[in-house]
């Protein structure tokens, strides 16, 4: 079971994460990351842009990759899009399955690609100035270990 999201409105990343636990109550583990804007660097905010079709599209394949890849349970994506401020919730990434390694993996997976082969563009404000925000290159090494 998949549920892949794009959110334009915030959402509460523990609520979610215990809600997608309730619904695989089989799971031996169910393992998950929050990635937030980061309040470092002077952002002020943090801006995600898409084209859903491409995107929710991009996002489904990657949740059916890693169903098939491990012994999953479910897999959770919920990721916001719009302008978002420090401390905000971007993205979750959960997991379940009757065995840890499984469910790390797969969260590792997805953030790996997520953060480096999604169909999104981020820009940052700081100083009263947006500036575009590429992958860096430790995030492609990151992706090329799959």
């Amino acid at each position: 079971m998949r549920d892949v999201r794009l959110l334009e409105a915030p959402f509460d990343p523990e609520a979610a994460v215990a809600a997608f636990a309730a619904v695989h109550p089989a799971a031996g583990g169910v393992a998950s990351f929050v990635g937030k804007v980061r309040p470092d660097d002077g952002v002020e905010a943090l801006e995600l842009s898409h084209y859903e079709r491409l995107t929710l599209a991009g996002f489904e394949t990657l949740a059916d990759t890693a169903l098939a890849r491990w012994p999953l349970d479910g897999l959770l994506i919920l990721h916001r899009t719009g302008r978002m401020t420090p401390g905000d919730p971007i993205v979750l990434v959960a997991a379940a399955s009757r065995h840890r390694r499984a469910a790390l993996e797969a969260v590792d997976f997805a953030m790996d690609h997520l953060k480096s082969d999604a169909w999104l563009w981020k820009r940052e404000l700081r100083a009263g100035t947006w500036h575009w925000i590429e992958p860096r290159s430790e995030d492609h090494t990151d992706l090329a270990r799959w």
